[in-house]
């Protein structure tokens, strides 16, 4: 007769882990809301909410009287809405005839870049209540919508000849409000000039996260808060006004001494000058953390101290130089990126933007969620 065997198992720690501040997310929020003079705020939640998790992000501010969720895909709206969060759901881009019952049924709120995609949204909701929806105009971006001299013809085929569809809406996309003031200015200008026949519309907007927090717009009343709603601006001076949402974690998983003349990692770009103290991290580029870091000067924290990375970033493992600590081992936890090594930083460093480091991380990373 076979003995059964009861074993016992303990959860083994995360590897490598992203804790989610949602007290530093609502306090991001209340701060963009007293900055700004437009009353009604869409958070930008599309790329899992870049990267910081979609679901749990939508379910904490559905409460909170935003007038949109805003997303970039139909794939990303069934998670809203399986969710049965209150809020609006908006679809940023144009969408595809295939996708466009579904919209309908759902509810969701599409913009629109052509009397085509109208017509088409037009002739599927027949005999349904009339689906809410936005023009896009494209003022610089050259992503889609419509051009502003061909506002007002679009806006009369919606009104005489769309009553299934009612526009509530005009939209624009800031495409250099972090780079080039005199255009953002100017193209805010001509927004302003063209949607000024309809500002009485429900929803007039503009500014994404450089835009709202440096620039003004005469009629709009919504923005689009995307990368300064989890805590990194896209304008250095606004930083400190911000709060981190996401801090990238993992463990020290083994300490050693290495002898002068050693090398560390691929390649072996990094020969030791002195005998080293290396300590391995649980976290690469299969991670997240980018490959491009490689040998440009990142640094960890370990121990509320700063230690750069040795050689190059491995798929699984980082390795840091740990000699100057006065104590580190096995288990420690170490800071990738979060409130002490900004995420801004590691971009530069790597060559990209912060946007790209956050919608990277990737789906072995544990998101741990806190409210405090």
């Amino acid at each position: 007769m076979m003995e059964r065997v009861t074993i016992a198992t303990h959860a083994a720690p995360h590897r490598t882990w992203a804790e989610i501040d949602l007290t530093a997310l609502e306090q991001n929020l209340a701060f963009l809301q007293a900055h700004q003079p437009a009353p009604l705020t869409m958070a930008i939640l599309k790329a899992n909410a870049y990267g910081h998790g979609i679901e749990e992000l939508a379910n904490f501010l559905d409460h909170l009287g935003l007038a949109y969720f805003g997303v970039a895909s139909v794939i990303e709206a069934r998670q809203l809405s399986a969710l049965d969060v209150q809020t609006p759901i908006y679809l940023l881009g144009p969408t595809f005839p295939g996708e466009r019952d579904e919209i309908i049924d759902q509810r969701w709120v599409p913009c629109l870049s052509s009397i085509e995609e109208a017509h088409d949204f037009e002739l599927r909701n027949t005999g349904k209540p009339a689906l809410e929806a936005h023009i896009v105009l494209d003022t610089g971006m050259g992503r889609g919508g419509i051009l502003p001299t061909q506002l007002p013809t679009l806006v009369d085929f919606l009104e005489h000849s769309c009553p299934h569809l009612k526009l509530v809406g005009i939209g624009s996309h800031l495409p250099s409000a972090d780079e080039d003031p005199e255009f953002t200015i100017n193209q805010i200008a001509r927004f302003d000039e063209a949607v000024a026949p309809y500002k009485h519309l429900p929803f007039i907007h503009i500014a994404n996260s450089a835009g709202l927090l440096a620039y003004h717009s005469t009629h709009a009343n919504l923005v689009r808060p995307g990368l300064m709603l989890y805590g990194a601006s896209p304008l250095a001076e606004f930083q400190s006004k911000l709060k981190p949402v996401m801090t990238l974690k993992s463990h020290v998983s083994i300490v050693r001494t290495l002898p002068a003349g050693h090398s560390v990692s691929y390649g072996r770009d990094v020969l030791l000058q002195r005998d080293t103290q290396v300590a391995t991290i649980g976290a690469g580029y299969g991670d997240g953390y980018p490959r491009s870091l490689s040998n440009q000067g990142a640094e960890v924290l370990i121990r509320g101290t700063r230690c750069p990375v040795l050689g190059r970033v491995t798929m699984d493992q980082i390795m840091v130089d740990v000699t100057d600590l006065e104590h580190v081992e096995a288990g420690d936890e170490v800071e990738l990126f979060g409130p002490h090594i900004l995420v801004t930083e590691i971009a530069k460093k790597a060559g990209t933007i912060a946007w790209e480091i956050f919608t990277g991380i990737s789906p072995r990373v544990t998101r741990v969620h806190r409210w405090h």
